[in-house]
């Protein structure tokens, strides 16, 4: 065998044994290496297919876990309806309809939205917990309670939850401990290949600006915005209001909530410009979905089927 013939064979098993020890490590990463990187949603873009519709408004004719109130529909039953109701194949369910979090139950959900020709694009979660409190026992109950939500939506087929800012009782807003505690529910979400998005929703807790810091601080490409359209306007004045809007979109991923109006408790309605909001959507690239949640006095059916004209209208 000549000298070139051995060094060729010599450079070919060498480069094999580079590349089999490179495909061996690579089966041994644990997944939150791949998912660093960040999530990977397709998103439609034909405007009826980026709706969703959420079930908060419905809560009156959704039953609530224990309740066996006659004619109200479980939530199993709510993506069919929305279907036959708003040809809307996306809905956004709110924790406190799951009538169960049993393995059996989740998965009784997940199949009855699949069969409707729907999916889940977000669940809104309320806790009771601060996670920002000076206690540190509350902050790791609401750090626990955020993560069993986050396993809740890889069992359905949700792609992220909104996790609420609960106010705490014995602390302002505090930004240091709150993304502390974010960054623990985020790396347990990046794991499991969900998104986290935080709402600006309690103008206590959840002040758009202070959001933005928060997202900002913890800087994870599992941490995004929920921008609302209108609960910030129904406490602050329209510049914060929409400056707030305005930068919940530049930071938002796949979730935001279109309203026309909010009332806000013994408070005087206030009404969205809505070509101005949608404005903020385009500019800023969104592409994600756009949650369809009537939060006014009235019929919630003839109120989001309004929605559902509009968004069609600005989306298209």
């Amino acid at each position: 065998m000549s000298f070139a013939t051995l060094a060729a064979k010599m450079i070919s098993r060498r480069d094999f044994l580079a590349q089999s020890a490179a495909t061996t490590a690579a089966l041994l990463l644990p997944t939150t290496v791949y998912a660093a990187s960040g999530p990977n949603l397709h998103f439609p873009t034909e405007p009826r297919a980026r709706l969703a519709v959420a079930s908060y408004p419905f809560r009156d004719f959704i039953a609530s876990p224990g309740e066996k109130s006659a004619g109200k529909m479980d939530l199993k039953d709510f993506a069919a309806h929305v279907v036959s109701k708003f040809n809307i194949h996306h809905i956004e369910p709110w924790s406190a309809h799951f009538s169960s979090l049993d393995q059996s139950y989740l998965e009784q959900l997940r199949s009855a939205v699949e069969k409707a020709g729907s999916s889940i694009v977000n669940i809104a979660v309320d806790g009771e917990d601060s996670p920002y409190a000076a206690d540190r026992a509350e902050r790791d109950r609401a750090i626990a309670f955020r993560k069993k939500w986050i396993d809740v939506a890889v069992v359905v087929g949700s792609p992220s939850v909104r996790t609420n800012i609960t106010p705490a009782k014995d602390s302002k807003p505090d930004l240091s401990r709150l993304s502390e505690s974010l960054r623990s529910i985020v790396d347990h979400a990046s794991s499991k290949n969900v998104v986290v998005n935080l709402e600006n929703d309690n103008p206590d807790s959840e002040d758009p600006l202070f959001l933005v810091k928060v997202i900002d601080q913890v800087n994870s490409p599992w941490l995004h915005a929920l921008p609302d359209f209108a609960n910030t306007l129904a406490h602050f004045d329209e510049q914060h209001a929409y400056s707030g809007i305005d930068q919940m979109f530049a930071r938002a991923y796949n979730i935001c909530h279109v309203k026309e109006t909010e009332v806000p408790d013994g408070g005087k309605a206030v009404h969205v410009d809505l070509p101005r909001t949608f404005g903020y959507l385009k500019q800023h690239h969104y592409r994600g979905y756009c949650s369809i949640e009537w939060d006014s006095p009235g019929d919630p059916y003839q109120g989001t089927q309004t929605l559902i004209d509009q968004a069609l209208r600005y989306l298209s």
